[in-house]
Order: structure tokens, then sequence, then C-alpha cells
């Protein structure tokens, strides 16, 4: 009568069970089982097997669909749900397993080990009597991976050492997988040693880092889970383990030196990848000599190898991103039966379990970039900037009580041509690649203006999607170090030297143009300070005009102007600081609009391209085109000028309104009053200063002196307000101080940098401009 109670009323009992364990992760993952498992009948759930090993997970999607786990194969199998069972002649798993004492449901589960165990020590009265329990049963396997001596010390005494051994795997009360939460501590039936619960997103459960592999399996007197290995008991916390364990003496210098051992010491869930002596010997004497001497150094490196939450091996199926004490983060992975660290197998030995977290050994010391000199902090992909910055003696001029900025071009940036440079100039290029100051990648802003090493001075452009340093434009990958930051950049970064005007007059391609921009008088457009946009047409452009049709745009003005200010906008705009694919609308000073984008790294202007982009002026950047631009909406009312326009442009409709003219554009939008001042802000490492010039839309010059940080106010009659900041560190060397440097150097050298192309492709020509 009472089996057919039980019987009967088990269903009830389990749907409660299920109803409340709806919100814990390992019920969740084993609902999804149910479904993925849902033709095979009911009650099957789905399991995926490690190939190779015994290893079964109730799995997540992404291991699921990913058919693997830990990066291995994973083979689908089907088996009844925790609780149910097959019956002969029917699909799926129908029936409920019987229920039993405690005792008797260890057989059930097939944990027939620790069932003969709890025979031989006595403990099976206990468990097939009144009570509620839990018992954590280690599974067969469990057993034979224990090592040799332990599993022989518990068989030879079994009345105290494997009774006490299987107390500690019990709780006096029935806690199923919903019950046991994450970071739980829970107080075992063999003289107050404590479990510590983890139970993760994943649906992982774990008893002091022992997998539940078979759980919930109800008995009259209590629960019954089925773990991957026998607990022993823990004791002391992780900085008893450190300060006791020979194999960690390196690593413990720098934790007690750095005050961190103390962290270790206090209540928590910490995670520890613990290097052993082996791995600080494998790093360099001089790096491990300066961090160890640098208390902040030494405690962001013992931080990093330090999470704040406890990750067992067992739970770890994938890799996963966690954020370091340090304040970094770490990608902590699996790869077969190992754990690895940033994608590196490391992890020597797992699962050291103390009372306030866990302990994996590694025999590599893991460096964050905050412990970086700011030369060390070069990836892959910038050796070739690296080793030239080292070959050519930069390298000690970055002092690890400085401060500066490198802007690493990529290693693709170096042509053969760049690299065979007399070594003095290409010194001179890397100069121009390191910043005075330190300054991180949320500190730079449209306008300002940085000092290299060299003297120069570098202008910064913001756009939506980009932030470009001079013609080159950032890539992911800025990181800061102990003494500076690094941020990588597409080209190699070429200050710019001459006028807009001056570029013009020295290439002979835009001769043409530049006659119509002096009979236009507006030479001083392009050779006063600005900040210009200017699309440039080659010589090509103008094919078939004769000289009348030349004489006769020129005394028409106003045309002359319309025409020639169409290809010029206010503001730098730098074809790779552009979204690719994407139009850009930009307003010209002649009023009508250019729509900009790039496509393949082509930038095209009203669907033309641009043969050369991005060549950068003092007062802004040119971009060469062969056509000449006009703007569609506006009509030609003058026969002779039509026919004119006719032969230059052919790529669109000009409109024809007899008797229109062109508006007059006066040249106020260029007339700059400009204040001079002999405030020079000087840039420390604490406190920056900074010198804003913010421009006006209206109203009269106001010319004031003025402090050091102040702002100095002028009027520019049309166009958007801009500001300009210069930074600067105590003054700049100036040319003919840079010149007598490099006459007082060694004779000419090839500098001969160690080749690496960048992500395998094909090497970029870099044009550059050393005049």
């Amino acid at each position: 009568m009472k089996i057919f109670f039980l019987f009967t009323f088990l269903p009830f009992l389990l749907s409660a069970f299920e109803q409340a364990a709806a919100s814990a992760h390992y019920d969740k993952i084993l609902t999804h089982s149910r479904i993925r498992a849902r033709d095979q009948g009911p009650n099957v759930c789905a399991l995926q097997q490690v190939m190779g090993t015994k290893k079964k997970y109730f799995s997540t999607c992404r291991n699921w669909y990913q058919q693997s786990i830990c990066g291995k194969k994973a083979t689908v199998l089907y088996e009844c749900c925790p609780g149910y069972m097959k019956m002969d002649g029917t699909r799926g798993c129908p029936a409920v397993a019987p229920i039993d004492h405690v005792y008797g449901t260890l057989g059930i589960v097939g944990a027939t080990t620790t069932q003969r165990y709890s025979d031989m020590s006595k403990l099976r009265q206990e468990i097939e009597g009144r009570g509620s329990f839990t018992f954590f049963a280690p599974s067969n396997e469990a057993w034979d991976q224990l090592d040799s001596e332990t599993h022989r010390n518990l068989v030879d005494n079994v009345n105290i050492e494997l009774y006490n051994s299987l107390h500690h795997h019990m709780l006096n009360k029935r806690m199923l997988t919903k019950d046991l939460k994450n970071g739980m501590t829970l107080v075992s039936m063999y003289n107050g040693q404590k479990l510590f619960i983890n139970h993760y997103p994943n649906g992982v459960v774990t008893v002091n880092c022992a997998r539940i592999i078979h759980g919930n399996q109800i008995a009259t007197n209590g629960v019954v889970h089925v773990i991957d290995r026998v607990l022993t008991s823990v004791a002391n916390t992780i900085q008893d383990f450190i300060e006791f364990e020979d194999e960690l003496s390196s690593f413990r210098a720098p934790a007690i030196t750095s005050g961190v051992m103390d962290i270790l010491g206090r209540p928590g869930h910490y995670t520890i990848f613990a290097p052993t002596n082996e791995a600080f010997e494998k790093l360099p004497r001089g790096v491990l000599e300066r961090i160890m001497g640098d208390k902040v150094a030494s405690e962001a490196l013992v931080k990093f190898h330090i999470l704040n939450t406890l990750q067992c091996s067992e739970a770890i199926t994938g890799g996963a991103v966690y954020e370091t004490l340090e304040g970094n983060t770490v990608e902590v992975g699996c790869d077969g039966e190992s754990l690895t660290v940033n994608g590196v197998k490391m992890v020597k030995r797992k699962d050291i379990v103390r009372s306030n977290g866990v302990i994996h050994l590694i025999d590599q010391v893991l460096i964050p970039d905050s412990a970086k000199q700011v030369i060390e902090l070069g990836g892959a992909q910038q050796t070739t900037f690296t080793d030239l910055v080292a070959q050519l003696g930069l390298a000690s001029s970055l002092r690890p009580e400085g401060q500066y900025t490198l802007l690493a071009p990529l290693n693709g940036a170096f042509s053969d041509d760049t690299l065979r440079l007399d070594q003095r100039l290409l010194k001179r290029i890397l100069q121009n690649h390191i910043i005075k100051v330190k300054v991180g990648l949320n500190e730079l802003y449209n306008g300002q203006e940085l000092e290299t090493i060299g003297g120069k001075l570098l202008r910064v452009f913001v756009y939506r999607t980009a932030v470009c340093i001079e013609n080159s434009c950032m890539v992911r990958g800025s990181k800061e170090g102990r003494n500076g930051f690094i941020h990588i950049f597409r080209q190699i970064i070429s200050p710019a030297e001459k006028t807009l005007h001056e570029m013009l007059r020295n290439d002979k391609r835009f001769s043409i143009f530049l006659s119509l921009v002096k009979a236009a008088d507006l030479d001083d457009v392009l050779s006063q300070p600005g900040q210009w946009t200017l699309f440039v047409p080659t010589n090509d452009a103008f094919k078939g005009l004769t000289d009348d049709d030349k004489d006769i745009l020129i005394r028409d003005k106003n045309a002359l102007r319309n025409i020639l200010l169409y290809h010029l906008t206010q503001g730098v705009f730098i074809g790779s600081g552009f979204e690719p694919g994407v139009t850009n609308i930009l307003k010209t000073i002649q009023g009508g609009k250019l729509y900009l984008k790039t496509v393949n790294d082509t930038l095209l202007v009203n669907e033309l391209k641009s043969r050369e982009s991005d060549l950068m002026a003092t007062n802004g950047v040119i971009h060469v085109i062969d056509k000449l631009l006009y703007p569609a909406e506006l009509p030609v009312g003058n026969d002779q000028l039509l026919t004119i326009l006719k032969k230059l442009i052919k790529y669109i409709q000009i409109k024809f309104v007899r008797d229109s003219t062109f508006k007059e554009i006066p040249l106020t939008f260029y007339k700059i009053n400009i204040i001079e001042s002999n405030v020079q802000p000087i840039i420390t490492k604490e406190d920056p200063s900074i010198t804003q010039l913010t421009k006006l839309i209206e109203g009269e010059p106001e010319f004031k002196i003025v402090r050091e940080g102040e702002t100095i106010t002028k009027v520019i009659h049309g166009g958007p307000e801009i500001k300009y900041t210069r930074i600067t560190a105590g003054g700049s060397d100036n040319e003919e101080k840079l010149k007598k440097i490099l006459e007082e150097e060694a004779p000419v050298r090839k500098a001969q940098p160690t080749r690496r192309a960048q992500g395998g492709g094909a090497r970029r020509r870099t044009r550059l401009d050393h005049s």
C-alpha cells in the first residue's frame, strides 16, 4: 500500500519540484535537452558526449549547434531524463523510475562503488533509515581516478577514514539542484567541513569543483546527485596555500610586496591563475627586475592573475571573458581536458580548492598592459614599427618615468621604398610617431594639435566613425601601458609641410587649375591659415579648353569663382575618415553640395573617382580628381559659357536658363584676423595646460592679451564654429636644431628591420613627402 501511494504521489511531487526549479540554470538546460529529444519519445533527454571520453553534458545552445565541447567533437546521445525509465515495447521513457531510500537509489543511478563503500563502512543503516539527506555520490569512474595512496588509505580504514569521507559527501537535509545557489557554502555531515557550491549559467553545478553529472534522483529519505570526483576536505585560504607552496615562491614575493596577499586571505570567491617558479624563469631578466622594482606594476601583475569569480575547470565548456582584479580581462577556455588562458594551454594543475576560491597553476606569467612599458605594447601587426624604434635608438629615449604616446603604423604601411630610406631620415619619420605626452583615445578631439619628439605638430581630426591624425586613421587596438599609450594606424603619418597654394604651385599637374585660381583672386584663400578640403582637377580635366575659352572664363569672374569654390569646403575631411559605403554630404563655399563616399578604399566625389587622396597641407587637405566639378542644380545663362562647360563636363547635364547670372561670392569668408600671443602652454603629465581658440560667426573682432589656459577669441565671417587646441610639452625643437643634430650624426646607414607582413596581405607602398 505504501509503495502504491508513493508511485501515485511521485509524479505530482516531481511536477512540483520542476515548477519550483523553473529559474535554476541546471533545470533550464535539462528542459532544453528534453525539447531536443522530443522526437525520441516521452521523457527522453539529449546529451553530448565528448568523443574519446566518457564525459557527457546536458549542453547549452552554443555547444549544441557547434557540435563540440572544449573544441572537441561531441556526439549526441539519447537517455532517459533523471527520474524516468524505459518500458519494453514502448518508445521513450514512459515509466517513473522506482523510488527507494538513499542506499537503494545509489544502485539505481549506477553509483555502485559508493553503494558498496557505504555497506563496508556501516553507513548503510543510516542512509536506509529515517531522515532527510543529500548525498553527493562519486561515480564509479571517480573512485577509479582517485590517487592510489588516498584510495588505499580509505579502504584500509573503512570504519573511520572511509566512513568520515562518505559523511563529507552528505548533507542532513534534502537539496535539489534548484536549491544549490551559486556561491553557497554548506556544512557537510563530517566534522562541520564546508562544501562550496557553484551554479553556473551554462547549467553546470559543482561541489568543491566536482561536477554533478546526474542530479535530482529522488529518494524516500532524500536525494542523490552523482558527481565526477571524490571530494576531499577543504582547509585554509588561498593565501595560506601560496605562503607554503614552494613551487610559488616567485609569485609569493610580488604578492606580498604589493599588498595583494592580504586580499587572498579574506573571505571571497576568487579564481587565481598562479604562475609557478618555472614560469617566472621564462621572463627576460630585465623585464622581471623592472616590474618587481615598481610597486604599481607588480601590483597590476599579481591582480591580473586573479578573478573575482570562482571558475572551476569542469564549468568551462567554451571560451568566456572574465574581468580580473587589475581591471582588464582574460579569456578562459578549454581545449579537450586542458584549460586555456587567452587561447594558450598553460594550466599545469587545476582545481586546488580552498575556503575562499580555487587555484589553477600555470606555466606562463600573464603580464597586463598596465605593467608594460609603452614600447612593449606593440603587437604582432606593429613589429616593423617597434623593431625600427629599437634599432634606430629611439627606444632608449622612452624613459620608464616619462609619459609618451606611440602612433604605430601597421606592418603593411612600411613599403620597401620607405625601409630603404637614409637611416637619419627614417629616424626623423619615426620621431613623428612619438608624442611627448600621454594621450588616451578618449582625450582626443577635433582640432587638437600634438607635439612629437621630433618637434612637429600633428593635427587630430575626429569623424563620426574614425579618429585620424594628419593623413592616417586609427584602427582598433589602442592600449595603455605604464608610461604611455599606443594607438594603431593604417598608414605612416606624414606631417604637412606646405600650404595648399604651395602644393599646387609645386605640382605641374595642377598648373591650369592654379592659373584659374589666380585669375579669380583666390590665391590668398589657399595660402592663409585655415582648415579646408580642396578637390583639385588635374590638367587632364581641361582637355579641349582653348586660350579663347580660358579668356571667356576669366572675364566672367563670378562664374569662375562659383565653379572654383564648388571645389572647396570648410573643414579637413580625410578620405579614410569616412564610413565606407555611406554617402557624406558636404556644403561647399559656393553653396552647392558635394556627395562623398568611399568604396573599396577609393574616394568618390559626386560618383567621380579621386585618383589620389589625402595630400595633407598645413591649411587643409587635397583630393586629386581628373574631372571638373560643377553643381548640377546651378543653371548657365550664357551660350558661350555653356559651350565651354559642355566641353569639359560630360558626366552631368548642365541646365541652361537664358540670361541667368552667377551670384557674387565676397571674399569675406576667408578673411581672418589673427591674434599673436607670447603665451606658450606647457603640458605636464599631471595637469595638461590647453589654450583654446574659438571662432565666432558674427560681431566685431575682440582683441585681448591672454594668460595660460585662457581663451583667445577671433571673428570670422561665415562658416561653422570650430575649436583649435594646441598641446605642447615644454617647447619644441626648431628646424635648425634638427638639421644640426642630423649633421652631427654618424654617416648614412640603412636600417634593417625585421620584415613582417600584416595579416599575410600584400604590402602597400606608401608615398612620403620629405621636402
